[in-house]
């Protein structure tokens, strides 16, 4: 089942991290189920968790490795408990998962990017050791995101074909938790604000297992300034409220109790922003000022730990983003660890969220295309009602979970699909109103755009509340020496959209150029760091010309993994900063312009 709400501990809730060594096998021929590994792994390996196999391997075999593979680990159940409902929570599992307790089947989850939680009480013995074993499954296909097919090599292996340029990377990557909670218990809450006159009114809705009453209380600095006292709904009014800012990230406590015969039996309490965020013409306001976006598109990526959750890679995040004078970065291409969030409400971070909605397109290169060319009739295909499927569950589960966090300031429903036919607009149709009937907030809901996807042929950009561009002249299109044709082309490009005067603010999602960190070219030449400096310096050219541009997201934070291939020198190099860090020439340029930029 999903899982919402981050774990805590008080006096009603106790979790503990179940990281660690598991045991872990894989299965190509899928036979684990029928000859009992539910209930024990014959032949199993260690496997660090979170972690991934693609990242700890020195076999190609393995780290290509493609279809079910396992993990098992014993744990021990106290007897104080009982009274308890125990849960094992999961961070993720890439990209599905079912969950065994004793051999017995608890629960399954599709998705590899979002929380889920299985509920173990009945299954489990208290006072002696228990097991847990999860089969999991990453293979892709046109099922569910993100999207991709495999083939079958001569040697009988299967191989994983993403129809997106980032590294399958797979198993259990994030934190797992074994829960224990009270029966009756709050599971989940969302909020939303009013300012006016100098207050602000906080409105609340509460999701949980039974039909009680429920007292809201919200503290500034430990000092209680608001309270109420009502079933499901109700709402909170605070004067002179100290709103959350880039600048200011201000957060106050709130602590929600379910009460039974006027005692509490739940208690769920965390740290919240207070902000609005709305689109007005060709501007984005946050708490009613314009705010011009500059940052990157990111990736979880990182030596070693592929994917893996780990909060030092996202401090060192966070500071070179905070260095470089970035606002804002988008989950491209899926909802990052919930720790990823956490630390942006706190650093005043920005976040574009998105969905892993990646792929929806027959192709891992259909960023060459500049003409109406991504016609792969993807949207006409029998696996579309089964994938729309997964495709709202998902984007549920993303807004359950991210919803209160102040940070996360718009939804991303796609990137870079198929988006120039008439089936594409009408899949998109339902994926849009689905999504705008979950937030209470209203954000805006937007989707990234691929190139050839330009102001003659897009079919998806009426359904976004602002447009999204990835655009590559200059690199995949007119690079080098005909970079000056490719100034010419984004120009085009931008005369078209501005002659629809759409009214509403366009970001630059994408647009980068790799780069080699120890290239050095006199004249420039492209892979070097100084032709990725010309790249940039010629879109920033470009965008003074027109006002509706209202942000810049970089490709990419850093260099990160991708599927081997003959543009691809150990992954994609658009980075920033290198997979380990560090800064490229561009990454000084970049900060002397964003510091000067508001």
């Amino acid at each position: 089942m999903e899982s919402a709400l981050y774990p805590i501990q008080n006096k009603y809730r106790f979790n503990t991290l179940m990281n660690g060594t598991w045991k872990f096998e894989a299965d190509p021929n899928s036979v684990g189920l029928d000859g009992g590994w539910n209930k024990e792994l014959p032949d199993p390996e260690e496997m660090p968790v979170p972690g991934t196999f693609a990242e700890l391997t020195t076999k190609r075999d393995r780290k290509y490795y493609t279809g079910d593979f396992w993990y098992q680990k014993d744990f021990f159940i106290p007897s104080f408990l009982k009274e308890k409902d125990l849960y094992i929570r999961f961070g993720s599992v890439t990209h599905r998962a079912k969950v065994f307790i004793n051999g017995q089947e608890v629960g399954q989850h599709e998705g590899g990017f979002l929380p889920f939680q299985v509920k173990i009480s009945d299954y489990i013995q208290y006072d002696q050791a228990n097991r847990i074993t999860v089969l999991v499954n990453n293979e892709l296909s046109e099922k569910a995101i993100p999207c991709g097919t495999e083939e079958i090599l001569d040697n009988g292996q299967k191989l994983a074909q993403p129809y997106f340029d980032f590294f399958n990377y797979s198993g259990i990557m994030r934190n797992v938790w074994l829960l224990a909670l009270p029966q009756n218990q709050i599971i989940n809450f969302k909020l939303n604000y009013q300012l006016a006159n100098n207050k602000a009114a906080i409105t609340y809705n509460i999701e949980a297992n039974n039909n009680a009453e429920f007292k809201v209380t919200l503290f500034d600095n430990q000092k209680e300034v608001a309270r109420a006292i009502s079933k499901n709904t109700g709402s909170l009014t605070i004067k002179n409220p100290h709103l959350w800012s880039l600048n200011d990230p201000y957060l106050y406590k709130i602590k929600i109790e379910m009460l039974e015969d006027e005692k509490t039996v739940d208690e769920y309490s965390d740290q919240i922003g207070i902000r609005t965020i709305k689109i007005v013409n060709d501007k984005i306001l946050l708490n009613n000022h314009p705010i011009y976006l500059k940052g990157f598109g990111k990736h979880e990526d990182f030596n070693v730990l592929g994917k893996a959750v780990n909060e030092s890679i996202i401090k060192r995040d966070y500071e070179c983003m905070k260095w470089i004078g970035a606002n804002c970065f988008r989950t491209s291409h899926y909802p990052y660890a919930e720790e990823w969030y956490q630390y942006a409400d706190k650093y005043g971070f920005l976040i574009i969220d998105e969905v892993p909605a990646v792929g929806l397109n027959r192709s891992i290169t259909n960023f060459l295309n500049v003409t109406n060319s991504n016609q792969s009739h993807f949207f006409a295909s029998k696996t579309v009602p089964e994938l729309k499927k997964v495709h709202e569950q998902e984007i549920k589960e993303m807004i359950d979970r991210d919803q209160r966090h102040p940070s996360v300031i718009a939804w991303s429903l796609f990137n870079e699909p198929e988006s120039t036919t008439q089936e594409s607009y009408d899949y998109f149709k339902d994926i849009f109103a689905f999504a705008r009937k979950l937030d209470p907030q209203n954000r805006p809901y937007t989707g990234t755009l691929v190139m050839g996807s330009g102001p003659k042929v897009d079919k998806l950009h009426p359904l976004c509340d602002f447009i999204c561009l990835n655009r590559y002249y200059g690199w995949y299109v007119a690079g080098g020496p005909e970079i000056v044709n490719a100034k010419k082309m984004l120009e085009d490009e931008l005369d078209g959209w501005q002659n629809l005067k759409l009214n509403k603010p366009f970001i630059f999602t994408e647009f980068g150029a790799d780069t080699l960190s120890s290239s050095h070219r006199l004249p420039d030449e492209m892979w070097s760091q100084e032709y990725q400096n010309e790249y940039y310096q010629m879109y920033f050219d470009v965008f003074k010309k027109y006002p509706f541009i209202y942000g810049e997201l970089v490709w990419n934070f850093a260099d990160f993994k991708t599927s081997e291939g003959i543009m691809r020198v150990g992954g994609n190099d658009k980075g920033i900063f290198t997979r380990d860090r560090e800064p490229k020439d561009i990454a000084f340029t970049l900060k002397k312009r964003w510091q000067q930029l508001n």
